[in-house]
């Protein structure tokens, strides 16, 4: 890019701070609908009819039983503008946050082990994410 003074130079820099900020938004809302998609696809791993006791194993994703932990994995975003964005995604059932990490059951007290579907997803997610960051921020 060749600029000739001041103005240009200064219209220049302002040019490639907004591309590249477009390009974060871009890539930030891209991204955590990649890690959304992945973790509605962690779930469909294994499946049994409600009411029979076939958990998937431990460190598995939880069985698909009536489908409303993968239903209640939205995002929220992107959120943010300049230099800063960000989104959220994950479950919005509430127990959600226990398949994932285990723990204490509430009420009864049952020890659940965990069994993650967003790590994964994210993890798969992850070099796509970071070539959508490389395309985003590729200015000309």
């Amino acid at each position: 890019m060749a600029v000739h003074g001041e103005d240009a130079a200064a219209a220049a820099i302002l040019r490639i701070l907004a591309e590249r900020q477009a390009g974060t938004r871009k890539a930030v809302a891209r991204g955590a609908h990649l890690i959304e998609a992945y973790a509605k696809l962690e779930l469909t791993r294994s499946s049994h009819p409600p009411g029979t006791p076939t958990p998937s194993p431990p460190g598995a994703p939880p069985s698909l039983v009536t489908g409303s932990l993968r239903r209640s994995i939205t995002v929220r975003g992107p959120l943010g503008g300049g230099s800063r964005w960000e989104a959220s995604v994950g479950p919005t059932i509430v127990y959600g946050r226990i398949q994932e990490l285990g723990g204490v059951a509430g009420g009864r007290g049952a020890r659940l082990p965990a069994r993650p579907y967003m790590s994964p997803a994210l993890r798969r997610a992850r070099p796509q994410i970071n070539a959508l960051f490389r395309d985003g921020w590729d200015v000309t």
